[in-house]
């Protein structure tokens, strides 16, 4: 068998992930973790720490990773970075010490970890962009500002979906992710659901689908995760005028 030169080879290996895409995927992680623990806990049998250990312990390792990655980037010193940095370590040591506990008490230590990775994700972009505006990733410009909106949302573990008399929906914080907006996105290949990992809607129910960036989706959105999103501009003429002088000491006076 005829082996491919080796050029050939270095073109199929694909880059490895920025530090903010690590981050992204992080977030997704906790999720899965904790959804799993929600399905876990409401289970009528009985479950000890070791049924999501090993979960634990995992997140806390690729935690560290995530550190090692961004200490790696040899950044210059800044608050943020060093908040961003404690922050994660605290996410690190959290898991690690809900490997621990029970279901019921570990959820709650790593309820805000997607969350929590998502901001770390958006500040460490926010430095490395500012820092390195040259070597800064292209925005996506597939994405619409309602889009973009939709995959951080996704990110921070808000939205899953489900279905009810034939018609399907989406359950989100504000802003709201439509189905119309999920759909779209999946067919661009960024997002894409795991269905019944996600707990119930209400007590009995069956598990909803839990939304999830795909590695697209985690690449699209480190590209514009710290950019101010692009609202539609006013329309021509809407612009107020300054009032004349008269007028403004008369609006001051009421």
């Amino acid at each position: 068998m005829t082996e491919p030169p080796a050029e050939a080879l270095l073109f199929d290996v694909p880059p490895p992930p920025t530090p903010v895409e690590r981050l992204l995927h992080l977030a997704d992680q906790y999720t899965q973790h904790n959804d799993a623990l929600d399905l876990l806990l409401r289970t009528t049998a009985p479950s000890g720490p070791d049924t999501h250990a090993d979960s634990a312990l995992r997140l806390a390792a690729d935690t560290q990773s995530a550190i090692k990655a961004i200490q790696g980037e040899r950044l210059y010193e800044s608050v943020e970075l060093t908040e961003t940095v404690m922050r994660l370590q605290q996410l690190a040591f959290l898991a690690t010490a809900s490997g621990d506990l029970r279901a019921g008490t570990a959820r709650g230590l790593t309820a805000l970890a997607p969350e929590a990775a998502v901001s770390c994700a958006v500040t460490l972009a926010a430095e490395t962009r500012r820092r390195r505006w040259a070597s800064a990733p292209v925005a996506d410009q597939r994405l619409t500002a309602v889009q973009c909106d939709a995959l951080a949302e996704i990110a921070r573990g808000h939205v899953v979906a489900g279905s009810s008399l034939d018609r399907e929906f989406t359950r989100s914080r504000e802003p709201k992710v439509l189905m119309s907006t999920l759909r779209a996105l999946e067919a661009k290949g960024l997002v894409e659901r795991t269905a019944n990992s996600a707990h119930a809607a209400y007590v009995g129910g069956p598990p909803q689908d839990r939304v999830r960036l795909t590695a697209a989706g985690i690449t699209s959105l480190a590209s514009v995760i710290e950019l101010p999103p692009a609202r539609p501009s006013a329309a021509p003429g809407t612009t107020p005028h300054p009032l004349p002088a008269t007028a403004q000491a008369t609006a001051r006076s009421r």
